[in-house]
């Protein structure tokens, strides 16, 4: 189970499994901006997710990979500022076989936090220890 604890200000920290990861808002929202904000953990979420199976992709096959790259490019919608598009770009490295092109691809479909977006889980919010 994951916990989330309020180390002060804006900050909120999430502690799982043995790791904490610390979040915060920018000054201009009233933060202290000494983490990233948990939307920016989401996008990196995303980002880390499909850059992991790239990166999979090309240890199998013996691609080196330190040329390798992953970036994400958030696109919101003008009207309500929500997200429209989120675009994702692998930068292979040099000499990476054309052929591979669109396996690497859908490898990188294969994301589990993409997954979970496309088809979203049911959220169940509640207060703790009580049955309404």
């Amino acid at each position: 189970m994951m916990k989330v604890t309020f180390p002060g200000g804006l900050a909120v920290d999430a502690h799982f499994k043995g790791h904490s990861i610390h979040t915060d808002q920018p000054e201009k929202n009233g933060g202290g901006d000494t983490g990233p904000a948990p939307f920016d953990l989401f996008l990196a979420s995303i980002a880390t997710c499909a850059g992991l199976y790239a990166l999979r992709f090309c240890e199998k096959r013996g691609f080196p990979a330190e040329e390798l790259a992953v970036t994400l490019e958030p696109v919101r919608n003008p009207e309500d500022k929500r997200l429209a598009t989120i675009r994702i770009a692998v930068h292979l490295p040099q000499g990476f076989p054309a052929k591979y092109h669109a396996a690497v691809l859908r490898a990188i479909d294969q994301c589990a936090v993409k997954r979970h977006i496309v088809n979203p889980p049911d959220f169940e919010v509640q207060i703790a220890g009580s049955d309404a």
